[in-house]
């Protein structure tokens, strides 16, 4: 029997513990889940004959070390930032591991240790990223495979309410981690690359430039640049391509509204505010503004900003109550932090609520003398609060990769993330079985 230790319960992980104890009996597997909470890792094993649940404590090294030598083979579902001693730890013991997360510059230099050890660490393999890398390279190897030269490659994928449960002035809910999406954008400029040019757009612009692109029945979309786009040049073979540039959707309206928090200041997450459990939302969006007896909160905002009256963008605002007298209550905390505290009382999913991914790529290409392009896409919804579409987009892959690390048809060492057709047809041939299905129309390539 082989042994397959999840480290981390939360709300992504259902579906991918689910799928495990599905092909436990086949594959003869026991399936460990391990967290901080022990009645959440109780509530995903459900009783199954082939899971264990145990309290997990990832700070303890002791614990961490005899967990993983328990493991044929690991998957983190901890925070991205517990990552590289979990993987440190697994080359150590020889254990194989899989993460649904970016590999980080402190992950990418285990590979000469995984290598060495025949360890192997292979990440990126949730929704973004993962089925984005997946589906793209699909699509890239088949224009290669017929004589194309690739001119631009565009990728945006969003987290977002299902129609269905789309009912508030922002088009948003918490489908994920809510404090990723405080803090997007703010590791650093935004790098890409449009018609041969480099670009760059600093943290205090990027939700201030966007483009629309429409998805056949679900309507219009707004992307905004999302982090480093060139660091996957040479990782897909296009490190001579024109343009290459990777996003976030959200709905139209959402990123000039998100600007207003950006350009007032309260995104910032490296200072504390004082008082903050006395303070109130007004008056903690008051602290932004310059000190005024005679003007109201909603006027000094709108001259700051340049807002018309009659913008949308302060209904938005008002929805949210920021212009009343409701106390915050967290002490010691960081503008970042109230401003996810005042998020979440609004945009918390209902219980009825279902979620939705949204995956588009648009690939420009030169073919026997002609300009063409194909744009494919992807939409799923979750079933319920428990089988969301982020913990399906997120836990199939991972869970796929896993079996297949584990039956010997993933066997090169070191870190990986998933561009080879060894890896993603299989993976994405069996995602189309899941109901995760890719629809492609094609074009005439008009350039950027």
């Amino acid at each position: 029997m082989q042994n397959l230790t999840v480290f981390g319960a939360g709300l992504s992980t259902s579906v991918l513990i689910d799928y495990l104890l599905g092909q436990a009996e086949s594959q003869d597997w026991k399936i460990r889940v391990g967290d901080r909470d022990l009645e959440s890792a109780m509530a995903k094993i459900k009783g199954h004959s082939r899971g264990e649940a145990f309290e997990f404590d990832v700070s303890n090294e002791f614990q961490r070390l005899e967990e993983i030598s328990k493991a044929d083979l690991v998957i983190s579902m901890l925070p991205a930032n517990l990552h590289v001693e979990v993987a440190r730890e697994c080359i150590g013991l020889k254990k194989h591991m899989v993460t649904a997360s970016y590999v980080s510059k402190e992950m990418q230099d285990l590979n000469e240790d995984a290598v060495q050890a025949g360890v192997i660490l292979m990440n990126e393999l949730g929704v973004d990223p993962g089925i984005d890398h997946m589906s793209a390279m699909k699509v890239i190897n088949e224009i290669r495979d017929k004589g194309g030269k690739l001119l631009q490659f565009e990728s945006f994928t969003g987290g977002l309410p299902a129609p269905e449960s789309d009912d508030n002035p922002w088009n948003y809910k918490f489908a994920w981690n809510p404090r990723n999406v405080v803090l997007a954008g703010a590791a650093g400029a935004v790098k890409f690359k449009q018609e041969g040019r480099y670009k760059y757009i600093p943290y205090h612009q990027v939700f201030r430039r966007t483009e629309i692109v429409e998805i056949p029945e679900y309507g219009k979309f707004e992307g905004y640049a999302n982090r480093d786009s060139l660091k996957y040049r040479e990782a897909y073979g296009m490190v001579d391509i024109p343009t290459i540039y990777r996003g976030t959707f959200r709905r139209p309206g959402f990123c000039r509204a998100w600007d207003v928090f950006i350009r007032l200041g309260i995104t910032d997450d490296s200072y504390v505010i004082e008082d903050s459990e006395n303070m109130t939302f007004r008056q903690f969006l008051n602290s932004f503004l310059a000190y005024n007896p005679n003007d109201s909160v909603e006027l000094k905002l709108m001259h700051y900003l340049k807002i018309d009256p009659d913008n949308s963008i302060m209904d938005k605002l008002k929805w949210l109550d920021l212009f009343e007298e409701i106390k915050i209550g967290l002490p010691k905390a960081t503008p970042a932090q109230i401003l996810q505290h005042i998020l979440e009382r609004k945009w918390k999913m209902a219980e009825n609520d279902i979620d939705m991914i949204v995956m588009y790529h648009l690939f420009g290409y030169e073919l026997n003398g002609e300009k063409k392009k194909i744009e494919s896409h992807m939409v799923i919804k979750g079933e319920d609060r428990v089988r969301t579409a982020m913990a399906k987009t997120v836990g199939l892959p991972v869970a796929i990769a896993a079996r297949m690390i584990l039956n010997g048809r993933i066997t090169t060492p070191g870190v990986h993330i998933p561009i080879s057709k060894e890896i993603y047809t299989p993976i994405l041939e069996e995602l189309q079985q899941q109901g995760i299905v890719f629809e492609e129309r094609n074009g005439e390539y008009q350039g950027y």
